[in-house]
């Protein structure tokens, strides 16, 4: 096989240095080397990262791809795929420090919302001594706790969760709480499968930020990237793949059925108040000129009516521009008669 080349090692060099990218960027960066879009030219870029990888098997690394489940974006990265004593002397955090992260791991994971998240606090309230394997008695157990892990202090852990943050194994949510980062997604695969992770119906990716099906027997749960993608398939049906329930739409969904409705010109048809508005005045001056041609001829009459009625349309319009200067009035006067 031909060895890689300068264009395989800047691909490798920038997701070491830089750590995992976005899939525009990594895309910007595979063209700019190649002169090749990879959209257009998918099995070029399959074969490329298929010999980067045979390569870094001989060290047992991975260029993988995943996508982040809190906003269904797709990062590239390298990983290392073995978790032996020798591969962790490479990480800057020392033995409570993992500790500390697999602990907050296992308190995402097991979110009973299946938000794949915790607060701040509850990271902090994390107790190490549980890392611990449990021994035969209470005695032993408290004897098997390494001192730095009873000795870690509160402050420790605010530094420790701010580096796994800014080291993106850790991430702030939207809604400000505690997620997984890129990095635990990419390296993590193998972990959520062995810790029986209930994984997506669709993808079959670890579902840890996931929606769950409304019936409560039912153990489906999709990621709601791929639910908007299954479901837009087939606009008719949202039946469970489980258990047939209907599957509710989401607030995104919603917001974007929202933002696809026409928007109601004001201006051609007012509002509800500019119309009994408009009949009470009419009647009103039509009334009021019966009774002031109280033997004045019937045509009389139904002229005045249509003047009345004339001049109350276009006070409604000149009020309804006045609320809504920026679009534009269609009004029409009726023909005389």
């Amino acid at each position: 096989m031909a060895p890689l080349t300068w264009r395989h090692h800047t691909l490798i060099q920038a997701l070491l240095s830089r750590g995992p990218l976005m899939e525009e960027e990594f895309h910007e960066m595979f063209m700019g080397i190649s002169g090749k879009n990879p959209v257009n030219n998918k099995q070029l870029f399959n074969d490329v990262l298929l010999k980067i990888n045979k390569e870094l098997a001989y060290v047992q690394f991975e260029l993988r791809a995943c996508r982040n489940q809190y906003d269904g974006k797709v990062y590239y990265g390298v990983i290392n795929n073995v978790a032996d004593e020798q591969s962790k002397l490479g990480t800057k955090y020392s033995v409570p420090q993992i500790a500390f992260y697999k602990g907050v791991i296992e308190a995402i994971i097991q979110d009973a919302g299946t938000e794949g998240c915790v607060t701040n606090i509850e990271a902090l309230n994390i107790r190490l001594e549980n890392q611990v394997p449990a021994g035969q008695s209470s005695q032993d157990s408290q004897s098997r706790i390494p001192p730095a892990f009873r000795n870690f202090t509160m402050s420790q852990k605010e530094k420790t969760l701010n580096d796994l943050i800014q080291d993106r194994w850790l991430s702030y949510t939207s809604s400000g709480k505690i997620g997984l980062g890129v990095r635990s997604f990419l390296d993590l695969r193998s972990w959520f499968r062995s810790n029986d992770v209930p994984s997506c119906n669709v993808c079959n990716e670890a579902g840890v930020k996931a929606s769950t099906c409304p019936n409560e027997g039912c153990n489906i749960r999709i990621h709601d990237y791929c639910l908007k993608q299954k479901f837009s398939r087939r606009k008719g049906s949202r039946a469970c793949p489980g258990c047939g329930a209907e599957w509710p739409q989401l607030e995104c969904e919603e917001e974007e059925n929202d933002a696809n409705e026409p928007e109601e010109d004001p201006a051609a048809s007012p509002n509800p108040t500019t119309r009994r508005r408009l009949r009470s005045s009419v009647k009103a001056e039509a009334v009021e000129g019966s009774k002031s041609q109280g033997g004045a001829s019937t045509s009389l009459s139904k002229k005045r009516l249509r003047s009345c009625k004339n001049e109350a349309v276009e006070n409604a319009t000149q009020d309804t521009s006045s609320v809504c200067p920026s679009q534009p009035l269609r009004s029409s006067n009726r023909r005389k008669r």
